[in-house]
């Protein structure tokens, strides 16, 4: 390992030149911000010449490491809504979320983000670069900056796998075994698991291709100056990335077949820690006799708006437990707090997740929280709210090391039964140390990779060899559907003939035997 990480500092400071990079990450969502960062900050580290438009800004960032800062508002502000209480979203369908949420949301934040006041003086100044990095979300627009600066592009996910870049790649799809990300289906593999998962990849793709992404393209020559003309579609500029970095790895979320220019990266943010767990909570965990209850639904669901009946389950399960409970709360209203409770508005979750007397880790099932305690090897008793957490923690549960515990579901009773199996039955742990190891067990870092690839494709001057050469292809081509068709026509044709054969022969027959009975 040693070995392989020095042939890989080797590559990048010696055989590469130093870059002039644009990394683009503006969606305000701190937890999208504890993943990327670290790209950034090490492609800086290594010499490159990095400049991040961002809404968070480093407290002691390389002097190599420039930041263009894009109003920080949250995608409720961008909407025009006051914040709604997160927990309410339960009961939305996978097409709600996409529709109200992301795309309402996504259109917004983008404008936003594009209209920013550092963003604008930054747009249109002179500025040259050799690759543009970018977080792959439903921020579309900011990828035409690739085709401004004449640049390859890079893309990272946040949250998994997203089937309409599969699509529109090329890269194959697997409808039976890959589920789309944000869509809640119980079964997967069963038929109608199936066949909701197939309804839902081409409905989405659908309405990104033909109405989503037109009106991201709207606001491309609205706030992007001097583009070179053309300006190409941004299907497009989607279809021809160079690279797509997918936070996800084989070990927790199963097997799929990826195109050389498609990477997993999972868990990137977790290859280096630039922080320690603060001195009062090193204190509290250490003591904690029992072990640990750690409580945190992310940095968009609050545990404080929590309706008061659960709130009050919560409270009562929490308060007969000999562990020590270690609780995520928002505000300043909880009273009468168990003496076994810790609550803070903000907690070091990685930092926490890493100390061996956290036995149970009670979450939402967002991706970035999963991989964490993943990771640290750490079982999860999941109350998933949106998007991609109940897919997660169906995986959890399927594994083994996690268990699923609907919101609607929540009461003393629910909440002592789960949690008591969760800490008595050591299984959970026993497997959580299992699918740990094999997270890990990889030729490079997380990071490493990430950063292998990226200087990689910076080398090859976009290595287009890796993309799919079906790009080239109309989709009926590259899907082979005018040969079967063809199979098909002939078939068709030579079943026709053989029946007009059949019944010619069969007709001579019958002629025959008709007139030999006239002459007897």
């Amino acid at each position: 390992m040693d070995i392989l990480k020095l042939y890989v500092f080797f590559v990048s400071i010696v055989l590469n030149d130093c870059a002039n990079i644009l990394y683009s990450i503006p969606f305000t969502s701190k937890s999208h911000y504890i993943m990327l960062r670290p790209i950034g900050l090490e492609l800086a580290r290594r010499g490159h010449n990095v400049t991040v438009i961002t809404p968070f800004r480093e407290k002691d960032p390389p002097a190599n490491y420039h930041e263009v800062m894009v109003d920080l508002k949250e995608i409720w502000e961008t909407i025009g809504m006051e914040r709604p209480n997160v927990f309410t979203m339960v009961d939305l369908s996978s097409e709600e979320f996409l529709n109200k949420i992301l795309w309402d949301g996504g259109l917004a934040f983008t404008e936003v983000a594009l209209n920013s006041i550092d963003v604008q003086k930054f747009l249109k100044a002179d500025h040259k670069f050799d690759i543009v990095v970018g977080e792959q979300f439903f921020q579309e627009a900011f990828y035409s900056l690739a085709h401004k600066y004449q640049a390859p592009l890079v893309l990272v996910t946040t949250s998994g796998n997203y089937m309409r870049c599969n699509i529109a790649m090329r890269n194959p799809l697997q409808l039976s075994t890959v589920v789309a990300d944000y869509l809640i289906v119980k079964d997967p593999k069963s038929f109608w698991g199936r066949f909701r998962n197939a309804y839902y990849v081409m409905y989405e793709f659908f309405w990104w291709k033909y109405w989503y992404l037109p009106m991201q393209e709207a606001l491309i020559p609205k706030y992007i100056p001097n583009l070179p003309e053309p300006v190409p579609r941004l299907y497009d500029v989607q279809s021809n990335v160079s690279l797509l970095l997918i936070n996800s790895h084989f070990s927790f979320e199963g097997p799929v077949a990826y195109l050389p220019n498609i990477v997993e990266v999972g868990g990137l943010h977790l290859s280096k820690s630039d922080s320690e767990l603060p001195k009062d909570f090193q204190k509290i965990l250490d003591n904690a006799k029992y072990g640990v209850v750690y409580v945190n639904f992310g940095s968009n669901v609050r545990s404080s708006e929590l309706p008061l009946a659960k709130k009050q389950a919560f409270l009562k399960v929490f308060s007969e437990l000999k562990q020590t409970v270690i609780w995520k709360w928002e505000d300043d209203t909880l009273t009468n707090i168990p003496s076994n409770i810790v609550i803070r508005k903000w907690l070091p979750q990685k930092e926490i997740l890493a100390h061996p007397n956290i036995k149970v880790f009670i979450a939402h099932g967002g991706l970035i929280g999963m991989q964490e305690a993943i990771f640290n090897g750490v079982p999860i008793m999941g109350i998933p709210i949106y998007a991609d957490q109940y897919n997660n923690l169906l995986d959890a549960e399927n594994i083994g090391f996690g268990k699923m515990l609907q919101y609607h579901d929540i009461n003393e009773e629910s909440l002592i039964r789960s949690l008591n199996d969760m800490i008595s039955n050591a299984s959970y742990g026993r497997k959580a140390k299992e699918i740990s190891r094999r997270f890990k067990d990889r030729p490079m870092t997380a990071l490493d990779t990430a950063i292998f690839w990226i200087e990689y494709v910076i080398r090859n001057n976009g290595a287009d060899y890796m993309k799919n050469p079906a790009l080239s292809m109309s989709w009926i081509e590259s899907n082979m559907l005018d040969v079967y068709g063809f199979v098909i026509v002939v078939d068709l044709v030579i079943i026709y003939v053989f029946i007009k054969m059949v019944k010619f022969l069969l007709g001579i027959g019958k002629k025959s035997v008709t007139e030999k009975k006239k002459r007897n």
